[in-house]
């Protein structure tokens, strides 16, 4: 199968718009939970906030931007790690008939002023006083900007107090302009290279898509359903997310540190989670240490083998045997039930995007009762195009089109999309515009993909990423990065080999599992420097490659690594804030490093595999 569309099983009336999201679950219960806020304290039970409270504060606080004089279609910037303001924020701005403007609160000066200029954000709304530090340091090279305000500093109720004189009738009337065609908002992908391009987003992009994923995953998104948003609200898969919890009557609960991500899962029991696979990879690698640390690796390692036998049996004619599911329920009591608490006790699904998991992860969390449903899509595609589900899921592939939603696979592999999700362009950008899109009007993903008989998506690689050796063999990268990342020890891994005789690559200790790892395997605490030198280290990340290459032909496999001094991070420029690495940074910083990788034969700086 090269092509698929999924027929729209809801459509919208032409006239509504995302403001009509939030009218509909507030007129289905006012009294009902819509959120729920942590206390001041770390301590303190989560208060609720009823969905005729939210929507009270919404208006409210649209009131404030009326005030201050936001026209309808103005843009209004929103700095802020995820946190229940950011939510509020959002829905006040379309309640105000303006455009939210998300911009990470990791942005560099030099991002904000090009976000705030191309998109002419008049009023930008910060977390902390450092956010607003940071717009000021370009504040005389963004002439639309006339406000900025703080949320630590009041900004909410500043807002509040501003808008007292602004009628009921002024919001209902600006709740009402806008349309499923007309823009909801801008979102600036956060790029690998070069300046970030803003894709506009309708608000039939986020209500049509919505409403329909609702539809087929009504096990997941629905009424008494909780999710714990914690990944950044700036991209499109969290908002996405936030837009469905609020169509689907789910309790929303926001989180901004993820040091503190387990004690707040404990705390709030969501009923399914929003996570990227590194948040599973680190939960998985934490039990390993914690089993270790208690001596009960070996009991937790037959745990693992035998969630994940479970697992792919349930694929099978014939399921899980009588013995493997003697197995299972034992080891459900020694092990998962644990670590299921560890995630609140409450999670039966979770929705995985931003990468590849890995089937042996997804069959671990399957098997200890967490259904992981992997999607795809992009911030063009207003986040997912696909997503398996809990009635038809295939482990490493990314699920069937959501409705009103098709893909295709281009002669080169190339995965293309239609459909009612797809963005209507670049802003300030016709020309990267005509470019994304076909002559027919498909639209270009950049990303390599199969799709098989039944329909499910399945990604192979990344097609400005392919590698091309010097003996013309072509190499999708991500296949072997994602499995070396994945282990306790790896933060980031970069392979490299283009127009070169063979693969390699570029590795960074991850400084948060070093300690776990080490006691796990009963060495002394050591420094990541001391540890990229140690020879146990070195010899299991030897392992780390050796399995990764398994999954390749051996044209394919890397023959060489290093290890480097420090990570790569959103801070030192090496990431983006979704995590990906800005490869043409990269390997422009270090040029060196890779060149050694095919020059020097020093075993104690380089590995051979």
């Amino acid at each position: 199968m090269d092509e698929i569309l999924s027929p729209q099983l809801i459509e919208l009336p032409p006239t509504s718009n995302l403001n009509d999201v939030l009218a509909t679950r507030v007129s289905a219960g006012a009294h009902r939970p819509f959120a729920e806020v942590p206390g001041a304290n770390a301590s303190d039970p989560w208060s609720v906030v009823t969905a005729g409270e939210f929507d009270a504060q919404v208006v409210a606080v649209a009131k404030g931007l009326v005030a201050r004089g936001i026209q309808p279609g103005d843009a209004v910037g929103i700095m802020c790690r995820t946190r229940y303001e950011w939510t509020l924020l959002d829905f006040a701005a379309w309640a105000a008939g303006a455009l939210p403007i998300p911009i990470y609160e990791t942005s560099s000066a030099e991002q904000v002023q090009w976000i705030v200029s191309d998109s002419e954000v008049k009023l930008l709304v910060t977390e902390t006083a450092e956010h607003a530090a940071t717009v000021a340091e370009v504040s005389d090279q963004t002439p639309s900007l006339q406000d900025v305000l703080v949320i630590d500093d009041g900004a909410i109720a500043t807002l509040t107090a501003d808008g007292a004189d602004v009628t009921d009738e002024e919001i209902a009337r600006r709740r009402a302009i806008a349309n499923l065609d007309d823009l909801a908002t801008i979102i600036y992908t956060s790029g690998t290279t070069g300046r970030p391009k803003g894709a506009e987003l309708t608000h039939g992009n986020f209500a049509s898509l919505t409403i329909n994923a609702i539809e087929v995953n009504p096990e997941v998104f629905a009424e008494g359903g909780r999710t714990l948003l914690f990944i950044p609200l700036a991209h499109v898969f969290a908002r996405f997310v936030e837009v469905l919890a609020v169509a689907g009557g789910v309790v929303l609960g926001h989180t901004p540190d993820t040091k503190q991500l387990l004690p707040d899962l404990a705390a709030f029991k969501p009923t399914f989670i929003l996570a990227v696979p590194r948040v599973f990879e680190k939960v998985y690698n934490s039990a390993e240490q914690s089993a270790a640390a208690g001596g009960k690796v070996k009991i937790f390692h037959w745990a693992v083998a035998t969630a994940i036998a479970w697992s792919r049996a349930q694929d099978t004619d014939k399921g899980p045997g009588l013995w493997l599911n003697v197995q299972h329920k034992v080891a459900d009591i020694l092990v998962y039930s644990k670590l299921k608490a560890k995630l609140g006790g409450a999670a039966r699904h979770a929705v995985s995007g931003g990468g590849p998991l890995g089937e042996r992860l997804g069959h671990f969390y399957r098997g200890l009762g967490l259904m992981i449903l992997e999607g795809y899509g992009l911030t063009e595609s207003t986040a997912p195009t696909s997503v398996n589900r809990p009635d038809a899921i295939k482990v490493g592939s990314v699920g069937l089109q959501l409705p009103g939603c098709g893909a295709k696979i281009a002669e080169d592999g190339e995965i293309l999309l239609k459909g009612i999700h797809i963005f209507r362009g670049y802003h300030n950008n016709p020309e990267a515009t005509a470019e994304s899109f076909t002559d027919d009007g498909w639209f270009r993903t950049g990303d390599l993909g199969v799709l098989d008989d039944d329909g499910f998506l399945t990604i192979t690689g990344r097609k400005k990423e392919i590698i091309v050796t010097a003996g013309g063999k072509n190499v999708a990268p991500s296949v072997l990065e994602d499995r070396i990342r994945a282990h306790a020890l790896v933060s980031q891994c970069v392979v490299v080999g283009d127009n070169k005789p063979y693969i390699a690559a570029l590795v960074t200790i991850d400084e948060e599992g070093l300690p776990g790892w080490l006691n796990m395997h009963g060495k002394p605490a050591m420094s990541v420097d001391e540890a990229r030198k140690d020879p146990d280290v070195l010899a299991a990340l030897d392992q780390a490659v050796i399995r990764a290459n398994k999954a390749v032909s051996k044209a394919e496999s890397i023959r060489k690594f290093t290890v480097l001094e420090q990570d790569l991070t959103i801070e030192n420029g090496y990431l983006t804030p979704k995590q990906s690495v800005r490869r043409s940074v990269f390997t422009a910083d270090y040029a060196g490093e890779i060149e050694r990788l095919y020059s020097d034969t020093n075993k104690d700086s380089l590995h051979l595999i």
